[in-house]
């Protein structure tokens, strides 16, 4: 009989995980930042403990029920309200530009210069010369611009002198305007109006995405529906 009774609660620990990594979704399993990695380790131990839990296993599918809910309520809040993602997910941290290292960034990133120096190698960036900007995203990966003239289309070789590409950002993010970005870049919303105007786009709701260079480079991926 208890031999059954353990079958039948690892069964349920097991039905109960599969729905709540459903309900949290494929982010939660793409690791994609580090407090949806803690919440994944925490619930999986949880499960466990619930498998195994013979007398009261209610108490463990509550905290795991719990720790569920919450992580897909910080999602969506995030998702709804932008200006939550710096508070719950952090914001990334420029550590290196136009050739200068800044070490109060490394230091607020909690990384030393041997940490730095291990991630860019492990981009294939060995000198740090070919590297334009490196920027410390909140989810613990390094992303690297690089100079222009070291870019794998190699440039350089053929004797090419490529205009810098510049770091884009965020305007427009799921139908919403992000207008601390746009009041950072120097612009308006009646120069956003006019940009999406002349896209034949006449409401940012329509917009999946809109970013913008120092350069003014403007970019719009507008919401599309997937076909099945």
């Amino acid at each position: 009989m208890r031999f059954l009774t353990l079958c039948l609660t690892a069964l349920g620990s097991f039905g109960a995980l599969f729905l709540v990594a459903k309900f949290i979704g494929h982010k939660q399993i793409a690791q994609l930042d580090f407090f949806d990695y803690i919440t994944g380790i925490t619930i999986g131990s949880i499960a466990a403990e619930m498998a195994t839990e013979l007398e009261e296993p209610w108490k463990p599918l509550t905290a795991m029920v719990i720790y569920g809910g919450t992580t897909l309520l910080l999602s969506i809040i995030s998702n709804k309200f932008p200006r939550t993602r710096k508070y719950l997910n952090g914001t990334p941290t420029i550590l290196m530009d136009h050739g200068k290292l800044y070490y109060e960034n490394l230091k607020k990133a909690r990384l030393d210069l041997s940490e730095f120096m291990v991630m860019c190698r492990q981009q294939g960036y060995f000198d740090l010369t070919n590297i334009q900007t490196a920027v410390f995203e909140y989810n613990g990966k390094l992303t690297i611009l690089p100079v222009s003239s070291q870019r794998p289309a190699t440039p350089n070789d053929m004797n090419l002198a490529p205009e810098q590409e510049l770091l884009f950002t965020e305007l427009i993010m799921d139908g919403r305007i992000l207008e601390d970005n746009l009041k950072r870049m120097g612009l308006d919303l009646n120069w956003l109006d006019k940009q999406l105007k002349q896209r034949s786009i006449y409401s940012p709701q329509d917009v999946f995405l809109a970013v913008c260079d120092r350069n003014l480079k403007f970019v719009l991926y507008e919401k599309v529906s997937v076909k099945n």
